[in-house]
C-alpha cells in the first residue's frame, strides 16, 4: 500500500496549487491565522513541511489578496515583530463554497472510475 504522504510527493508542485488556495480558504474560514501557522495546519490535508515551500505559501496568500478572496493586516507580536494576519472576505466565503462542489463533483467521478476498475479488476 503507497503511504498518503507519497501520493502527493508524485504530483508537480503546481499541481497543487488551487488545492492549497482551498486549504487556505477553509482555514481561514475557522478562523484568522499568520503564514506559519497556516503552513502547519496544511499538514492535515497532505503538505509536509519538508514539500511545503514557505515563500509558495505566502505567494499564494498574496494572489488570494489581490483576487480579493482574503485580507491582511500587521498586528503587534507579543514576543519579536510583526505578523501578518489573514483573514477571509465574503468573496473568499463565496470562491470556497463553490470550491467544495467542484470537489464533491470530482469526488464522485473518481469514485465511480475507481469501483469500475475494482469490478473489472475482479
Amino acid at each position: 500500500m503507497v503511504q498518503e504522504t507519497n501520493l502527493f510527493c508524485r504530483v508537480p508542485h503546481h499541481a497543487m496549487d488551487r488545492f492549497m488556495e482551498v486549504c487556505l480558504l477553509f482555514f481561514l474560514s475557522k478562523g484568522d491565522g499568520h503564514g506559519y501557522g497556516l503552513a502547519e495546519q496544511l499538514q492535515e490535508f497532505g503538505f509536509s513541511q519538508e514539500e511545503l515551500n514557505i515563500s509558495t505559501l505566502y505567494r499564494t496568500l498574496r494572489k488570494m489578496e489581490k483576487a480579493g478572496w482574503v485580507i491582511s493586516r500587521w498586528q503587534e507580536g507579543q514576543q519579536g515583530p510583526q505578523k501578518r494576519v489573514y483573514g477571509i472576505t465574503s468573496q473568499g466565503k463565496t470562491e470556497l463554497a463553490h470550491w467544495i462542489e467542484i470537489l464533491e463533483e470530482r469526488k464522485a467521478r473518481m469514485s465511480k472510475l475507481i469501483e469500475s476498475y475494482k469490478r473489472s479488476a475482479s
